[in-house]
């Protein structure tokens, strides 16, 4: 990530050194999370389309420990595997918003309360800027070589309400405080980057 562009990382000692984690991604771009893998203290198992692990990038993203998930039907071996990755004190990426968008968490999906309260991890919100500003000249679908990329962590916070409840009540009311807090967290990080 260095090499092609000028990522500025900011927040990164807000990561807790140890124990499981679950990074809640924004996500406009598709360098996105190759960035915060990239720029991480800590090493990341991201939750990854399964539709990306074709050719050669199959045996490439299952070898750096990325973890394939069908987005259209209950994947249990994925969830196993994500469960896991927290249960071993790893951190998982997550985009909440489910697929690649304007990048604002506007709408997320229940699965990041499930992880973050099953697993027991607390959520840094990472907000990844200016990845989809300009398009290169060179390769149309990535940001201009050189061009800075901000990542911003935030905050470690709890999505539960300390209970351990699982209950549908009890996601949607986790999920409802974590897109605050993202909410938050994304525009203190416009404020700080100046995007």
């Amino acid at each position: 990530m260095y090499g092609l562009w000028r990522p500025r990382v900011l927040g990164a000692w807000k990561v807790p050194a140890a124990g499981p984690v679950i990074y809640a991604v924004n996500h406009s771009h598709n360098v996105d999370g190759p960035m915060v893998m990239g720029v991480s203290p800590r090493p990341v198992h991201f939750l990854i389309k399964k539709e990306a692990f074709v050719g050669p990038l199959d045996r490439f993203l299952t070898g750096i420990g990325q973890v394939k998930v069908d987005r259209h039907a209950a994947d249990r071996a994925a969830i196993t595997q994500a469960l896991d990755v927290l249960s071993n004190g790893g951190v998982l990426g997550i985009f909440p918003e489910g697929t690649r968008g304007e990048g604002d968490f506007a709408s997320l999906r229940a699965g990041l309360a499930y992880f973050a309260v099953r697993g027991g991890a607390p959520i840094v919100p990472v907000a990844v800027m200016g990845s989809s500003e300009k398009r290169g000249r060179l390769a149309k679908g990535l940001p201009p070589l050189r061009h800075r990329v901000d990542v911003v962590f935030g905050d470690p916070f709890e999505a539960g309400d300390g209970s351990g409840r699982r209950t549908r009540t009890a996601l949607d009311e986790a999920t409802e405080h974590i897109q605050k807090q993202l909410t938050e967290h994304l525009e203190n990080a416009r404020r700080l980057t100046g995007r």
